[in-house]
C-alpha cells in the first residue's frame, strides 16, 4: 500500500473522529445550558486553580447573609467536590467514546533472516505496515455509536445534576425547618420551666395538688427532652446540607440560615399544566429511547460482523541479498468454519426485544410517577394551608380566650397550661406542614426531569452497546 493511500485513511479516521477536547467542551456546554433552563441553576466546572479561587470568593461572599435555597445550590454546583467529580467522569466518558470512533493505529512489522552458506552470509530483510480494513469499512457504524455513547454521557451528567439539586434543596428545607423546630421547642421548654416553677410555688401555699405539679414538672421533662432532640436534628441536617455544599469546617462555621422557611404558594398547580409535555423532557425516557435506537442499530451491524468479524490487509516488501526487492500484499480473513454467527444474532435480537419491553415499561412508570408526585404534591400544599390558615389561627384564638377566661377568674392556672399544651403541638405540626411541603415541591420538581439514572448503569450500558458489534 502506498503513502498517499495510507494517509487518505489517516485523514479520514481524524475527521470523523473529532477532537476529544473540543466534545468534551460541548458536552459540558450542553449540560450547563440544561441546568439553566430546566433548572434555573449554572453549572461551574472548576479546571484550574485560578478558577477554585473565584468561586471560592463568591462562596464567602454568598455565605455572608443567610443562604437561600437558591444560592445553596449555586455553591453546591460550583464548588462541592462530589459535583466536579461526576463532571471530571462525564469528562473521561466522553473521552472514552471519541476514541471508540477511531480506527486501531496501523501496525509495523519487521523481520531479519540471516543465512550462512557457501555462497558466504545471506541477508533478509522483510517490512510489513497493516491495519484492519473492516475497521475502515465499518468507520460510519463505530461513528454513529460513539456520538450514542455521547448522548449517554451529557443526559449521564443531567441526571446528576437533577439529583445533586434534588437533594439539596431537600437538604436545605430540612436544615431550616429543622433550625425553626428548635428554637420554637426552645420556647416551649422555657414556658414548661416557667409553669414548673409556678406549679411548685403554688402547691407550696396550698392551691395546687401534688397530682397537678408532677403534671406540670412530666411536661418540662418532656420538653427537656423534646428539646435535646430538635437540637440534634437541627444539627444533623445542617451538617448534611454543609457536605452536599462541600464546605470546608471554617466555611461551614459562617454557614447562616433563614429563620423560617418560604411563604407557602398562593395558588395551587394545575395538574395539566405540570404534566403536560413531562414526559416528553424525562431524562429516564431519552434514556431508554437512546438504548432502544443503539440496541437497533447495533443489531443490523451484529448481522454482518457475526460472520465476518475481521479484515486485516497489510502491504509488506522484502529484500534479499542478490535479489530484487519483492513488493506486495497481505489479505488476512477469518473463515467461519465453527462459528457462523447464530448465537451473536440471537443475543442481539433478544437484546432489542429487552430494550424494547424496557422502554414500554419506563413510559408506563413515568406517567405513574408523575400523577404520583402531583397527588403529593397538593396533599402537602392543602395540608401546609390548612395549618397555617385554620388549625393555628383557631389555636391562638382558643388561647386569647382562654386568657380572658383566666384573667375573669373563670378558669385556673391548669386549664391555662393544658391549653398551652395543646397549641404547641398544633405549632409543631404547622412546621413540619411546610416542610413536607417544599419536600414534597423539590420532588416534584425532579419527577418532571426523570428519576436520576445511576452512573453505572449507564457505563453498563455503553459498554453492552460497544460489544454488540461483534470481535472485529
Amino acid at each position: 500500500m502506498n503513502g498517499a493511500a495510507i494517509s487518505a485513511v489517516l485523514g479520514a479516521t481524524l475527521v470523523l473522529a473529532g477532537c476529544a477536547t473540543t466534545v468534551i467542551d460541548d458536552n459540558y456546554a450542553a449540560v450547563d445550558r440544561f441546568g439553566r433552563e430546566r433548572l434555573g441553576a449554572e453549572t461551574r466546572w472548576l479546571r484550574s486553580q485560578e478558577a477554585r479561587l473565584d468561586m471560592a470568593r463568591e462562596v464567602e461572599r454568598l455565605l455572608g447573609a443567610p443562604l437561600g435555597r437558591d444560592e445553596a445550590v449555586r455553591i453546591a454546583l460550583g464548588y462541592s467536590p462530589a459535583f466536579q467529580t461526576v463532571l471530571a467522569e462525564a469528562a473521561a466518558a466522553s473521552a472514552d467514546a471519541t476514541r471508540s470512533a477511531r480506527i486501531p493505529n496501523p501496525v509495523f512489522a519487521f523481520e531479519r533472516l540471516v543465512r550462512d552458506g557457501h555462497a558466504g552470509r545471506e541477508l533478509e530483510i522483510g517490512r510489513a505496515l497493516g491495519f484492519s480494513l473492516l475497521d475502515i469499512l465499518l468507520l460510519p457504524a463505530k461513528r454513529e455509536r460513539a456520538e450514542r455513547r455521547q448522548e449517554a454521557a451529557r443526559l449521564q451528567a443531567s441526571a446528576a445534576l437533577v439529583s445533586l439539586v434534588t437533594e439539596v434543596r431537600q437538604a436545605w428545607v430540612r436544615a431550616v425547618a429543622a433550625q425553626q423546630a428548635a428554637r420554637y421547642q426552645e420556647e416551649v421548654a422555657e414556658a414548661a420551666e416557667a409553669a414548673a416553677e409556678l406549679a411548685r410555688r403554688m402547691q407550696g401555699v396550698g392551691n395546687y395538688s401534688r397530682l397537678q405539679r408532677a403534671r406540670e414538672q412530666a411536661f418540662h421533662a418532656e420538653a427537656v427532652a423534646q428539646l435535646a432532640r430538635a437540637r440534634q436534628q437541627a444539627v444533623a441536617s445542617r451538617e448534611t446540607l454543609v457536605r452536599l455544599l462541600g464546605l470546608p469546617a471554617a466555611q461551614a462555621a459562617r454557614l447562616e440560615l433563614p429563620e423560617r422557611l418560604p411563604e407557602l404558594p398562593a395558588e395551587a398547580r394545575d395538574e395539566a399544566a405540570v404534566t403536560q409535555g413531562a414526559l416528553e423532557g424525562r431524562l429516564d425516557l431519552r434514556l431508554a429511547r437512546a438504548e432502544l435506537d443503539a440496541v437497533a442499530r447495533d443489531l443490523g451491524l451484529t448481522r454482518v460482523t457475526s460472520v465476518v468479524n475481521g479484515l486485516h490487509v497489510a502491504g509488506i516488501e522484502v529484500r534479499e541479498t542478490g535479489e530484487a526487492p519483492q513488493r506486495g500484499f497481505e489479505l488476512e480473513l477469518p473463515l467461519p468454519l465453527f462459528d457462523f454467527g447464530d448465537a451473536a444474532r440471537a443475543g442481539a435480537e433478544a437484546r432489542y426485544l429487552a430494550a424494547f419491553n424496557r422502554t414500554a415499561q419506563a413510559g408506563v412508570d413515568a406517567a405513574s410517577q408523575v400523577r404520583e408526585s402531583y397527588a403529593a404534591w397538593r396533599t402537602a400544599w392543602a395540608l401546609a394551608r390548612h395549618y397555617r390558615d385554620e388549625v393555628v389561627p383557631l389555636r391562638q384564638k382558643i388561647s386569647e380566650e382562654m386568657l380572658l377566661q383566666y384573667n375573669g377568674m373563670l378558669i385556673g392556672v391548669f386549664e391555662l397550661l393544658a391549653d398551652a399544651r395543646a397549641r404547641v403541638a398544633s405549632v409543631s405540626q404547622a412546621i413540619e406542614a411546610e416542610r413536607d411541603f417544599w419536600l414534597a415541591d423539590a420532588l416534584l420538581e425532579a419527577s418532571l426531569l426523570g428519576t436520576p439514572v445511576a452512573p453505572m448503569s449507564l457505563q453498563a450500558r455503553a459498554s453492552a452497546g460497544e460489544d454488540a458489534g461483534g470481535g472485529h
